[in-house]
């Protein structure tokens, strides 16, 4: 019974999420807001809605603000090595995008400024502050080069079918973000309850739940963006979609979250996870600064380092 509960949340949870972007961009494209403007914000805000969903929930609801911390924490291992693990295993890929670079070492900073802020303990009120500061100044930079560089985000609305999307009149418009909405608040509410409930029968920590169940769960909007961007040849929007999620996950959905609620740092965190980010993190330096191809045998080292991890956990 927790395990269905918990699948049915993930599937409202997925599907909310899918429909309240869809909506969010076809009601932005009735209000004649600019593509890169949809991109940087609806987007962005919409494809990490799952995480930030699940994680307020987890934190101020169930009152289990390790699960909410794994689930970032979760998502971003899972982000690199099975979002773009899977991707490398269909097709071979690679970026060319000059923005790429900036942004791979931006998400590399704010992974470590994450750590940091984690190595001097609960993560509270002002490291929320620290984190959401850093992101609207990230937004900000990140709006000039959208103006700058229109082909990318061109690229991105394509992956979304912007044009049928802007086809749908005001009122279905908003009637998918409504449904959108209330999917993702109650599939996020089942998965977490279903978790901990998972958790507790396996005789494992909440932590451990979030990291991994939770996680992977709330990573499938950004699987299923790679992979068609991937068979589109569309590596800069797979890459940048994975490092808009990670920076969006630590520094807007970590920064809100501990705003509202203190969110303790386990010991394992500090001793294995974190570094684990750090690492998976790391790994996009080579393809998001040096250009390197994403072919097959990255999706087979990706894959299997995301899978011993997950045995690890377990």
């Amino acid at each position: 019974m927790d395990y269905a509960i918990a699948a049915l949340g993930l599937a409202m949870l997925v599907g909310g999420g899918e429909l309240l972007v869809r909506g969010s961009i076809a009601l932005a494209l009735r209000l004649n807001v600019t593509p890169w403007v949809i991109g940087l914000t609806v987007v962005a805000f919409g494809t990490s809605a799952p995480e930030l969903v699940v994680s307020l929930d987890a934190a101020l609801i169930k009152d289990t603000p390790q699960l909410a911390l794994g689930n970032v924490v979760g998502s971003n291992i899972a982000n690199v090595l099975l979002v773009l693990g899977v991707p490398a295993l269909i097709v071979g890929m690679s970026c060319t995008a000059s923005a790429l670079s900036r942004d791979t070492l931006i998400m590399v900073g704010g992974t470590i400024l994450f750590i940091v802020l984690c190595m001097f303990g609960a993560l509270g009120f002002w490291s929320g502050v620290i984190l959401f500061a850093v992101l609207i100044v990230h937004m900000t930079h990140a709006a000039r080069s959208a103006r700058a560089n229109p082909e990318m985000v061109d690229e991105e609305m394509e992956e979304l079918d912007a044009d049928t999307l802007a086809k749908l009149t005001l009122a279905k418009s908003l009637t998918l973000v409504a449904i959108g909405f209330v999917g993702l608040c109650i599939g996020a509410h089942l998965l977490v309850v279903g978790a901990i409930d998972v958790a507790r029968s396996l005789g494992i920590s909440e932590a451990a739940i979030g990291l991994t169940m939770v996680a992977i769960g709330t990573s499938l909007p950004e699987l299923s963006t790679s992979i068609v961007a991937a068979l589109r040849k569309h590596c800069d929007v797979a890459i940048g979609n994975v490092i808009g999620s990670n920076l969006f996950n630590l520094l807007g959905i970590m920064g809100i979250t501990s705003m509202i609620t203190v969110i303790p740092v386990p010991e394992s965190f500090l001793t294995i996870d974190l570094w684990v980010m750090l690492g998976t993190a790391l790994m996009l330096i080579p393809i998001g600064v040096f250009n390197a191809p994403i072919n097959r045998m990255t999706g087979i080292i990706f894959l299997t380092a995301y899978a011993s991890y997950i045995a690890w956990v377990l």
